[in-house]
């Protein structure tokens, strides 16, 4: 006797449905500023249109890059010359980077008689303190323009309510105490963890210029210090490549984001399943490419989660990037005590690195016509590859 088919053709309710928007996209859609979604990254920042952004007496533009939704909440604003913003305090953390312009930024504690005031200009990377109040001021006649960073998405997931989130009285005094020196430039350490570079300063005067040390996690030459800033989850890392070097092609979690902050380059990305060697597996129309300059963005990882992705210094100078991490939780994996494997380590090996040796031929074929048209060579040792 045959077996009886099973069916569902009855059931309660439907199998598809319309996403309904999240408590932050439905705050961004109420500031009636720009908003675009879903782009891999943009070539330049100082590009995107801007539009009236009442709540902070100055324009803006929201935007979510692909990959980042739900994750990070990413802005532009323009405060006008001789001009300042609406103070504003929340219980999400905040990260801000100087585009254009010099101004200061004040900050002070519920009670605080006096706000404590430093200064910022291009390359300037600094976090106000969860729900400290603070306000961005223009110190020219010139706009100034900054790029904001946040993990307001999951604290609005989580809370809701806008009232408690931008209106909340308690004072996390563990990170913000109001200390005279608490915007002070730090030297670089080492992160306890790891080993590697650590600037646990609460501003970065100039990223830009800033001295970077040898790392040579993400590839030959390649420089880098981590960043964390205020007491925050919220982290991130400055980079440099050489001119005419590249990183090996990686993956890791949705999310981080890769501002670049001199020279010009490019990101590639693509899908998990269409291999190491997208190319030579047939699947080569998957991979995305995104070129920027001083000022451009781009998603490391966009799409789902583990996407494949790749940083290109396609200029005769070097290619310095800030990428923001994010300050969102992640998925727990393992027990306390265990040892993890760095996503630097081979693909063979267990981590999430590809290795020169293993990498698409394309790879290195498409940046090496890209450094023929700037008039950049190409300066990868061959010993890397074999």
């Amino acid at each position: 006797m045959a077996e009886e088919k099973k069916s569902y053709e009855n059931y309660v309710g439907t199998k598809r449905f319309a996403r309904v928007a999240t408590p932050y996209e439905a705050y961004v859609e109420q500031q009636g500023t720009p908003y675009e979604v879903g782009e891999v990254g943009y070539y330049d920042l100082r590009d995107m249109p801007l539009g009236k952004w009442d709540r902070m007496n100055a324009e803006g533009a929201f935007f979510q890059l692909s990959g980042t939704g739900g994750l990070q909440g990413t802005y532009v604003i323009q405060v006008p010359g001789s001009s300042a913003t609406a103070s504003e305090k929340h219980v999400y953390e905040e990260i801000f980077y100087v585009l254009e312009g010099r101004g200061t930024t004040e900050i002070w504690a519920d009670g605080q008689s006096k706000p404590h005031v430093f200064e910022w200009q291009p390359g300037s990377l600094f976090s106000p303190p969860m729900n400290a109040n603070h306000r961005l001021v223009n110190a020219t006649s010139s706009p100034a323009l900054l790029l904001g960073v946040t993990n307001a998405p999951p604290v609005f997931a989580i809370y809701g309510s806008q009232e408690f989130i931008f209106n909340n009285p308690h004072q996390f005094t563990d990170r913000y105490d109001g200390s005279s020196d608490f915007f002070k430039e730090q030297a670089l350490g080492t992160n306890p963890i790891n080993g590697r570079a650590l600037n646990k300063g609460n501003i970065l005067p100039d990223t830009i210029h800033s001295e970077v040390p040898l790392d040579g996690q993400r590839g030959e030459g390649h420089r880098a210090y981590f960043w964390n800033m205020s007491g925050n989850k919220f982290m991130g890392f400055v980079s440099e490549y050489p001119s005419g070097g590249y990183t090996t092609s990686h993956a890791h979690a949705s999310g981080p984001m890769i501002l670049c902050l001199s020279g010009k380059g490019y990101s590639i990305t693509w899908p998990r399943e269409a291999g190491t060697t997208p190319w030579q597996n047939g699947m080569g129309h998957l991979v995305k490419r995104q070129d920027y300059k001083a000022g451009g963005i781009v998603s490391a990882a966009p799409g789902d989660e583990n996407w494949f992705h790749g940083h290109f210094g396609a200029s005769p100078d070097p290619l310095r990037v800030i990428a923001f991490l994010g300050g969102h939780p992640r998925k727990t994996v393992g027990l306390p005590g265990e040892v993890r494997i760095q996503q630097n380590e081979d693909i063979k090996a267990g981590g999430r690195t590809i290795e020169y040796r293993d990498e698409d031929p394309m790879v290195r074929q498409m940046f090496e016509e890209q450094l023929a048209k700037v008039g950049a060579k190409f300066s990868m040792p061959e010993s890397i590859y074999t």
